[in-house]
C-alpha cells in the first residue's frame, strides 16, 4: 500500500507514529502497523518514484500490513541534504537521496561521479555491487545510515535555452545549474561555466526564468521534470554518472522487526533492479522521443576535449584525504 503525504501530514503523524511504535500490544491482540516515511526528490513518473512506490507495495504485502511505507516526492519533506539532516536525527525513516548530498557525510561516494570514468551506468551499477560497494556501506552504517541498495541516478547531459555545446567554449561563461555536489561543480568550473545551486524543485521555474541558462541532469529526470520544456538545446556531454544511495536509519531499522527487516532489505534489491532497469530503458525511449521532437535540438559532441579540459579535477580528487579510494574507483572502471 504507498500512501503519498505532505510536509504538514508528515510532522503532524510524526509524534502519532513514535507513540504507535511504543505501545505495548495486549496478548492475543493484532500487532500495531509501524509507519516508514520515505522521502526523495524526483518527480512523478520518474525511475525513482516508481522504485519507491513499488518497495513499499512490496513491503505492505510482504508483511500483511505490519509495516507501512509513506511516500513523500518531489521534495516535500525538503531537498536532499535536509531529507540526510532529518534520517540522522530520527525524523526520517528512509530516503532515496543523491550522491551529492550524500558525499557531505560520507565523502568517497564523491568519486563515483568523476569525469568520464564509466563507460555507461551498467558499468559503473557493476562497480557498486562489489567490494567498493560494501566500503561505502561500511562508511554510511558509520554515520547512522544502512545503505538498502545503490540505485541509479544515470550518466548526466547538459541542457540549455542558447545553443548546442559543441566544445568546452561553448560553455564558457555560460550560467549552469548543478546540484550541491562538489565534483559537479568542479567539471563545470573547469569547462568554464558559471555554476549555481539551485533546488531541484526549483528548477524549472529557474530556467523558465533565466535565472539560470542551463543544467545537467540524465534523462530520465530531464523528461519526468519536464526541463525539456525550457531548454531546448540538449547535448550529450556524458560528463558523469551518479548514483542513487538508497537509504534507512538506524533509528527505522530499530523499529521493526528482525524478519520485517529482511524484507525491507530484499523489497530495496528489487525495487532497485526495477529502478536500474527503468533508467536503462529510458536512455533509449527518451533519446528517441527527444531527437523525434521538432522543437528540440539534440546532438552529440565529441567528448574527448571535455575529457580533457577536466583531467585536472581527477587529479585534484586523486590528492584527497581518500585518495586511496578514488585510485580504486578508477582502477575499478578501467579509468587508472
Amino acid at each position: 500500500m504507498t500512501i503519498r503525504t505532505s510536509r504538514r501530514t508528515f510532522l503532524q503523524g510524526a509524534g502519532f507514529a513514535v507513540a504507535a511504535s511504543a505501545l505495548t500490544l495486549r496478548p492475543g491482540r493484532a500487532r500495531a502497523a509501524t509507519t516508514l516515511t520515505l522521502g526523495h526528490g524526483a518527480a512523478p513518473g520518474n525511475p525513482r518514484t516508481v522504485a519507491a512506490d513499488a518497495f513499499a507495495k512490496m513491503v505492505g504485502e510482504r508483511t500483511n500490513g505490519e509495516v507501512v511505507i509513506n511516500i513523500a516526492g518531489s521534495e516535500q519533506l525538503g531537498n536532499d541534504v535536509s531529507m540526510l539532516t532529518s534520517m540522522r536525527t530520527g525524523a526520517l525513516d528512509l530516503t532515496a537521496n543523491s550522491q551529492g548530498a550524500a558525499s557531505g557525510l560520507v565523502p568517497e561516494i564523491a568519486a563515483l561521479g568523476l569525469p568520464f570514468i564509466f563507460q555507461d551506468a551498467a558499468q559503473a551499477n557493476e562497480v557498486l555491487q562489489g567490494p567498493l560497494g560494501t566500503t561505502l556501506a561500511e562508511k554510511f552504517t558509520a554515520v547512522g545510515l544502512i545503505p538498502l541498495d545503490w540505485w541509479d541516478n544515470g550518466i548526466r547531459h547538459v541542457t540549455n535555452s542558447k545553443k548546442s555545446i559543441e566544445t568546452p567554449a561553448d560553455l564558457s561563461g555560460m550560467k549552469i545549474r548543478t546540484p550541491a555536489d562538489p565534483v559537479t561543480v568542479d567539471i563545470f568550473q573547469a569547462l568554464g561555466a558559471a555554476t549555481q545551486q539551485i533546488p531541484f524543485g526549483e528548477l524549472y521555474i529557474a530556467l523558465q526564468q533565466g535565472v539560470v541558462d542551463g543544467q545537467e541532469n540524465p534523462l530520465a529526470n530531464i523528461a519526468s521534470a519536464k526541463l525539456f520544456e525550457v531548454n531546448r538545446f540538449i547535448s550529450l556531454t556524458g560528463h558523469q554518472w551518479q548514483s542513487t544511495p538508497f537509504l534507512m536509519s538506524q533509528f527505522a531499522q530499530a523499529k521493526v522487526t528482525p524478519e520485517q527487516l529482511e524484507i525491507i532489505q530484499a523489497a530495496a534489491k528489487e525495487a532497485g533492479d526495477l529502478q536500474r532497469k527503468l533508467m536503462a530503458e529510458s536512455d533509449v525511449t527518451l533519446l528517441a522521443e527527444f531527437k523525434a521532437n521538432a522543437d528540440l535540438v539534440v546532438n552529440e559532441p565529441d567528448r574527448t576535449p571535455f575529457r580533457e579540459a577536466t583531467a585536472g579535477v581527477l587529479e585534484n580528487y586523486r590528492n584527497e584525504s581518500y585518495g586511496e579510494f578514488v585510485d580504486q574507483v578508477l582502477a575499478a572502471a578501467g579509468a587508472s
